[in-house]
């Protein structure tokens, strides 16, 4: 039931999950019941179990006990926030204390309101449903910021941010991280023959063909700036690279956009160039990040040079 919801927030509703954290199992079932048509309700009955059940799978709003035993509240509250994602999850204490000094040690935990016990069911679902509201808003405008706005696929920003991540990851369970650059052949010739609009609606196919030709977790199809993109590609050696890049390609030409004003053929087609960076010894991410897109970029220039419409590989890199 939704019908006192804000439209937005009734609309996702399958997509929320609210996380308890109590170990008074009956006052989880109470919270259970009174929350259980705003969102997927989960419990852990203590701290610990609350930070590895965040750290699988990240919830949109806590609603954690400030006095349990063992791991309190507060420092259940600590942990989390230094999972990666929760800072932007809403945690609501729930406590039987009052006073300036245990508001102000929430505060600085990281929690973003109160529930005085015992609770009134109202004030508790008017709270959640607030904080839920927030939580969603700031969704979309994370998501937005990362999006690039002409094409509907990731943006540079959001590129470099996950390129950043994934060189972290490289060496710590992931034996090598693959790059993708590719450029649509001859694009100034097709702008200046078709018009820019009909140039933005060739860039949206081509980004569109692109992210379809990535699935597995984690892989990002990216604009990369212009009439280039980027594929990042984590846990794929070189003949991984390799083989989506030539899927991208052929999705590219499969699409059968017409392109009369190139030189060497009749439909738009891309050019690639991937390398392959296996996991290096530990060192400055900054280095690393330049060395694996130059050496991509080397290879998309040889792609072109040789022809274009086709995909080259740049040599391992340890």
């Amino acid at each position: 039931m939704t019908a006192n919801l804000p439209p937005a927030l009734g609309a996702a509703l399958h997509n929320l999950r609210i996380l308890i954290v109590d170990d008074d199992v009956g006052t989880i079932r109470i919270l259970a019941q009174v929350v259980r048509e705003m969102a997927d309700v989960t419990f852990a009955t203590n701290g610990m179990e609350a930070v590895n059940m965040a750290r699988t799978e990240l919830p949109d709003l806590v609603l954690l006990d400030a006095e349990m035993e063992g791991m309190d509240g507060f420092a259940t509250c600590a942990a989390l926030h230094t999972l990666p994602g929760m800072q932007d999850v809403p945690i609501l204490f729930i406590t039987s204390h009052r006073g300036v000094e245990i508001e102000l040690k929430a505060l600085a935990a990281g929690a973003v309101d109160f529930i005085n016990k015992p609770f009134h069911p109202h004030i508790v679902q008017a709270r959640v449903r607030t904080h839920l509201t927030l939580k969603r808003r700031t969704d979309t405008l994370t998501r937005l910021a990362t999006l690039d706005g002409l094409t509907g696929i990731a943006n540079r920003r959001a590129f470099d941010q996950a390129l950043s991540q994934e060189l972290r990851r490289l060496g710590r369970g992931m034996a090598a991280l693959s790059l993708v650059l590719i450029d649509v052949d001859h694009f100034k010739r097709y702008n200046d023959f078709y018009g820019h609009q009909a140039g933005d609606d060739c860039l949206r196919a081509v980004a569109a063909a692109l992210s379809g030709s990535v699935r597995r977790a984690g892989e990002l199809a990216a604009r990369y700036g212009g009439e280039e993109f980027a594929i990042l590609l984590p846990g794929s050696d070189t003949s991984g690279a390799q083989g989506l890049a030539e899927k991208a390609r052929e999705c590219v030409v499969g699409l059968g956009v017409p392109h009369a004003a190139r030189p060497d053929g009749s439909h738009v087609t891309i050019s690639a160039g991937a390398a392959t960076l296996l996991a290096p010894q530990p060192g400055d991410l900054d280095a690393l990040s330049s060395a694996l897109i130059g050496a991509a970029d080397q290879a998309l220039y040889r792609a072109k040079a040789a022809g274009r419409n086709r995909v080259l590989h740049a040599d391992s890199m340890a």
